[in-house]
């Protein structure tokens, strides 16, 4: 298996936190990249002329990840044999006087040819030497002041929702800063990524600053994938992250220890706010909860500082934070798409076009409120402004130069033909592309427009009224009536049965009555 392949997320975050002077080691721990692999990023940045302040657009990324090659490393479980086989040469380098750190080990073993990524080496002594288990804890020192906020999302009870009028679960999004213990308290009935977005540009702007690092929980909203030493956050919030200037370190999941700070608040805010309280609906409890931080909360004693939170925070934490954003953040879409024989993906219920190139392959694309942005790896392949549910955005250049012409053909030019042919015949064609998507129903549309051309418009406006007047919309249906009516044929037993269609001009020269069969039923019992 080869490294875990980057996202053009993962890369930015890499290079972002590279212009802010951190050191490739705190990348690979923070983000869960491997070291080396940070390392070949960082030595592209500077090839490609990468300075502090430029923005990472997204030809810069690809420009950083096209000179990052791509190698091959062996599989966890194949890499777990071969440093069985150096189980007690490891155990040694770290059990010596002085212990090695695992870092010369991982130099020493590559050295010797044993060739494994540190975070898989890292992980094996951590599982089969026992390597740095926990014998305690021990009280840290707090951040600097506005270096650090944690958050996390708690369960404070029962209210009613006032667009149901039903009773419902309100959590609520606690933010704490954690060197002056000022805290801001969101209600909401979601935990969402949009709802934790929301509710943390909520505390900035009660904050009037944004701290430099969050420490959040392990809620599926903002982390993909919880894990110890490589957790990955949900792009969308990654992107909130870097659209703010933020820098996330999310706690291991099941150690609350890792943010103690606001882990203690939960319940504290449930028994002294919540509790006992009676709110009209979610604005008054967000209302009550704004003053409740400010004027109770924040000026207690703090049972650990022993001091009172908003002082501190006013004279000095405020001026040592971020300044707040000044627009609200669009939290984007992120879905992986397959690109159908159509040159379309599929992004919440809209249609958009790719180059050929790209033809059932699989794509990332990121969709906010105003564009939509097609990825094959870390390139940006197709962007396109975002449409409404049902409709689609088609570039003509994305096809082949013999079927563009088929790309100009739309829906209004399909539902004017038809109704050329016939008031019925239009509604018809109007049914059949009814309702969201109506490109994934083209090909009925232009079955109805050949049934014209075949069995004459008139047959078709006649078919067309019977079968709306039952609510069939089903061109199978309708050829199949059509091609029954023009073939000759007995009707069916024990029914009396008249096929009439429109003609055109008259064909014969008897009345079309003459023509129609009657089959009578043949009497049951007594004398025939």
């Amino acid at each position: 298996m080869s490294f875990r392949e980057l996202t053009m997320v993962d890369v930015k975050e890499i290079l972002r936190r590279w212009q802010a002077g951190q050191s490739d080691r705190k990348i690979a721990r923070e983000t869960g990249a491997d070291r080396k692999t940070v390392k070949r990023y960082t030595e592209a940045a500077k090839t490609v002329g990468l300075q502090a302040t430029q923005a990472l657009d997204d030809e810069v990324i690809a420009a950083v990840g096209g000179l990052v090659q791509a190698r091959e490393a062996l599989p966890p479980g194949k890499a777990f044999e071969l440093l069985a086989v150096h189980k007690d040469k490891v155990a040694g380098w770290l059990s010596g006087k002085p212990p090695l750190r695992l870092t010369k080990v991982h130099t020493l073993l590559e050295r010797d040819g044993v060739v494994v990524p540190y975070t898989t080496l890292r992980r094996y002594v951590m599982k089969e030497l026992d390597w740095r288990k926990p014998e305690g804890t021990i009280l840290l020192d707090d951040p600097p002041m506005g270096q650090e906020a944690q958050v996390d999302f708690g369960l404070m009870g029962k209210l009613v929702d006032e667009t149901t009028g039903k009773r419902r679960n309100l959590w609520a999004l606690l933010v704490m800063l954690s060197a002056s213990r000022y805290m801001f308290v969101w209600p909401s009935w979601f935990q969402t990524t949009e709802a934790v977005c929301e509710g943390l540009d909520a505390a900035w702007a009660f904050f009037g600053g944004m701290p430099h690092t969050l420490v959040p929980d392990n809620m599926s909203s903002v982390v993909f994938k919880a894990d110890a030493l490589a957790p990955v956050l949900i792009d969308a919030f990654a992107d909130y992250a870097q659209a703010r200037g933020l820098f996330v370190d999310p706690a291991r999941a099941a150690h609350p220890k890792d943010k103690p700070k606001v882990e203690n608040q939960v319940r504290y805010v449930r028994d002294n706010w919540f509790a006992g309280e009676h709110f009209v609906d979610l604005q008054h409890a967000k209302d009550s909860a704004r003053h409740w931080c400010a004027e109770v909360a924040g000026t207690r004693v703090h049972g650990t500082t022993r001091k009172v939170p908003r002082e501190v925070f006013e004279l000095q934490e405020k001026p040592a934070m971020l300044p707040p954003p000044t627009e609200p953040f669009d939290v984007p879409l992120w879905v992986d798409a397959k690109v159908h024989p159509d040159h379309h993906v599929q992004v919440a219920g809209g249609l958009y076009s790719v180059p050929t190139l790209y033809l059932q392959k699989w794509v990332r694309v990121r969709a906010d409120k105003k564009t939509v942005k097609v990825y094959s790896g870390l390139e940006l392949v197709k962007m396109h402004g975002r449409v409404k549910k049902g409709e689609r955005s088609t570039d003509v250049a994305d096809y082949p130069e013999g079927k563009a012409k088929y790309a100009l053909r739309t829906v209004d030019g399909v539902l004017a033909k038809a109704r050329a042919h016939g008031i019925h015949t239009g509604r018809y064609a109007e049914r059949i592309l009814e309702g969201p998507l109506p490109w994934a129903r083209m090909r009925q549309a232009y079955a109805l427009l050949s049934l014209c051309e075949k069995f004459g418009a008139a047959r078709v406006e006649a078919v067309c009224q019977s079968a709306l007047s039952f609510d069939v919309v089903d061109v199978k249906r309708i050829t199949g009536m059509l091609k029954k009516a023009m073939t000759p044929g007995k009707p069916s037993d024990g029914e009396n049965k008249v096929i009439q269609l429109p003609l055109l001009a008259p064909r014969f020269a008897r009345p079309v009555e003459h023509f129609t069969t009657q089959v009578t039923k043949p009497k049951t019992g007594g004398d025939q």
